[in-house]
């Protein structure tokens, strides 16, 4: 009897409850104790729901999270990364618990929700684009290349210098890092905000012994600047202190242009004469080609491999013909390669006495009885003309000259000889100069026959002739009165 009273009791029980469950599935709200993403979604409707849920994902969206970069850290917000997540299914299973299968499983879950409760969890997506975009404008800029080894100069000795290590960012591999960690196993209360993005270590060249090797003087030169100016000095200084300290491993380039530059005040320049097409005027950085020149006769010496070398329009006057070397703007530069197999040092520096010096230290493998030098040889002149002018506007017996500047074309010649004998003669470059000519002016307002007999010899370009019928407009010396 007793056992049937039981099976009576639970058998009601069963009916109640699905007469429950009945009237839950007409009101088609979340059974208590749901959370979907740990959001409580007791006792909603389906809209009620996806809005929780929508103002969650906002939520979400301003959560930060830190990207290390070796020992950097960069915040982003998620929502600059596109986070989404998808509602539907969950909301889907959040109304369907202990109202779908059979009434013992309906049963269990209602239990199950009492006792434990029931959460969902939501799959998050990200914008990889968004993602790549951010990671390549936020976390580039810790880049860093290796720092090589390298040597300081004092006192005639030399210090090695301990490279560092550089660290390269590989960004898809980071935005495949970030990818993985927010669309797998995520959620937003996770204790884990942060993730390590990928690097990669670039090892940094040189050694101790590597660098001891580099104590010979491969080769040396000097040239003056006494006659200038005191900003034409702070110029030639300035570039000499950018270059000093260079270390070249074998098979590295130095541009000039771009170990000097900028050519501003911060950087210790000042307005003072150069060459522009032909002229002098002042610019900033005026004189640093006689930086260039210098550095390029020493590297010469030491028989480094020239890539790009330019003469100047005109002449100068601290190097024989070809021996210069010209930088302007960016399309001229001198560059050159330590094509040797060992490093080198260049050393660079001036003096009180207004003297520029490059040296340039490496490991000297040349036979002791060769010996080098340089010939500069005039091939032809070019320019230097004499052209005269009339000026309408000043009275005829005005005569002004503008001072010529002779142009030539130059070749530069490497002489080597072994044990003193000539063995070889190599052309090193081939260089042209523009000339100037010398400009003669004439007045030749006044008289008209005079005016027209002078135009006439400056038509002939006779200078001569030109004189003389100025010399006629001048009046002859009265003769000395005679002696009492």
């Amino acid at each position: 009897m007793r056992k049937y009273m039981k099976r009576l009791c639970a058998g009601i029980c069963l009916l109640l409850l699905c007469a429950g469950m009945t009237a839950f599935a007409e009101e088609a709200t979340i059974l208590k104790g749901v959370k979907i993403d740990g959001v409580d979604v007791s006792g909603m409707t389906r809209a009620e729901a996806v809005r929780a849920l929508e103002a969650h994902e906002k939520e979400v969206g301003e959560q930060k999270i830190s990207l290390k970069i070796g020992d950097e850290t960069v915040e982003a917000g998620l929502s600059g990364f596109g986070i989404t997540c998808s509602h539907a299914e969950a909301v889907d299973e959040a109304l369907g618990i202990g109202r779908t299968g059979n009434i013992v499983k309906r049963y269990k879950d209602q239990k199950d929700l009492q006792h434990s409760g029931k959460e969902f969890a939501l799959s998050w997506e990200v914008n990889e684009r968004l993602v790549k975009s951010f990671v390549e404008e936020n976390c580039t800029q810790f880049d860093r290349e290796a720092e090589n080894a390298s040597l300081s100069r004092s006192n005639g000795e030399f210090q090695f210098v301990p490279g560092k290590q550089g660290l390269v960012l590989d960004v898809d591999g980071s935005v495949a890092a970030i990818m993985e960690h927010l669309s797998s196993g995520w959620s937003p209360d996770s204790e884990e905000h942060e993730i390590e993005l990928k690097t990669r270590i670039t090892e940094p060249e040189g050694s101790a012994e590597e660098l001891a090797s580099v104590k010979d003087l491969l080769g040396s030169f000097t040239t003056s600047f006494s006659t200038s100016s005191s900003n034409r000095c702070m110029n030639v200084s300035s570039g000499a202190e950018h270059i000093n300290g260079t270390v070249l491993y074998p098979g590295e380039s130095f541009s000039t242009y771009e170990c000097v530059s900028p050519f501003t005040a911060e950087n210790g320049y000042a307005m003072a004469g150069s060459y522009l097409n032909g002229e002098v005027v002042d610019s900033m950085g005026g004189g640093i080609c006689q930086v260039s020149t210098t550095l390029y006769n020493a590297v010469l010496r030491a028989e480094l491999e020239v890539t790009e070398r330019s003469p100047h329009s005109m002449t100068v006057h601290y190097v024989e013909l070809s021996e210069d070397a010209a930088i302007a703007g960016t399309y001229k530069d001198f560059k050159f390669v330590n094509s040797l197999s060992a490093p080198i040092y260049i050393e660079g520096y001036t003096t009180a006495d207004k003297k520029i010096t490059f040296n340039i230290y490496g490991k000297e493998t040349r036979d002791s009885n060769r010996s080098i030098s340089f010939e500069s040889v005039k091939v032809s002149n070019v320019g230097g003309g004499t052209v005269l002018t009339e000026n309408g506007g000043l009275p005829l017996g005005y005569k002004s000259v503008s001072k010529g500047q002779q142009g030539y074309v130059a070749e530069l010649y490497k002489v080597v000889k072994v044990n003193g004998v000539e063995t070889e003669r190599i052309k090193v470059n081939k260089s042209t100069y523009k000339g100037s000519n010398r400009v003669v002016t004439y007045g030749t307002a006044g008289d008209p026959v005079l005016s027209e007999n002078l135009r006439a010899a400056i038509a002939l370009q006779d200078e001569a002739l030109a004189d003389a019928n100025i010399a006629a407009l001048v009046p002859p010396a009265p003769d000395p009165a005679p002696a009492e």
